[in-house]
């Protein structure tokens, strides 16, 4: 997985563009749900590496690292 200061920045602010969760943004959905796409498997692309990603930080407590990053300016 390579981790980049833009995947944190898009965690902390990108919204889930679809399903039960759609509008939340990535770092706010439930550990279960995350859990449930793991199982499932993720989404392919940017998405599915974002989800993955944030199962992990979930998963280890680190929420918390991302929040001096909600409303940062968009990275393309």
């Amino acid at each position: 997985m390579d981790l980049e200061k833009k995947h944190l920045i898009q965690l902390a602010n990108m919204k889930m563009p679809f399903g039960k969760y759609a509008g939340r943004v990535l770092i706010d959905l439930p550990e279960e749900y995350l859990l449930w796409f793991q199982h499932k498997g993720f989404p392919g692309g940017e998405l599915g590496l974002l989800l993955a990603i944030c199962l992990e930080v979930k998963v280890n407590g680190q929420e918390a690292i991302l929040d001096p990053l909600r409303n940062y300016p968009t990275v393309h």
